[in-house]
């Protein structure tokens, strides 16, 4: 499994940034694909899945300000945000094999290196 992921950068409050993730390594079209993050200090927290048939589920931090896609044909994964925020700050990863518990995320099986996202004026 490989997942490489780009587009972070640094951006500022209200902005929006597109992210991409490049699979390889598995069947794409088969997964359920995730984007996940991680800021300075804090747990890893989940941001949306994409399930191998397009529905979509969101977490509550980003819930409404941000779209998960996928491009089978290309083993592409995306994530589009806008209205970014300084707590949106944080390293974001391209994710699969991810299980949930009573609700709560746990972890994740795969992920790649991520990409930084920085909100910021």
């Amino acid at each position: 499994v490989q997942l490489v992921e780009s587009g972070g950068g640094l951006v500022q409050p209200g902005g929006s940034l597109r992210l991409s993730c490049e699979a390889s390594g598995f069947p794409f079209s088969d997964s359920s694909m995730n984007w996940v993050r991680q800021a300075p200090g804090k747990e890893i927290e989940w941001v949306a899945t994409i399930l191998s048939g397009g529905r979509e589920f969101y977490g509550d931090s980003m819930k409404g300000r941000s779209t998960i896609s996928r491009d089978n044909a290309n083993n592409r994964l995306y994530l589009q945000m806008t209205s970014l925020q300084s707590d949106d700050t944080a390293l974001y990863f391209c994710a699969k094999g991810c299980t949930w518990r009573g609700g709560s995320f746990q972890r994740c099986e795969s992920r790649g290196e991520g990409t930084q996202v920085t909100v910021a004026s």
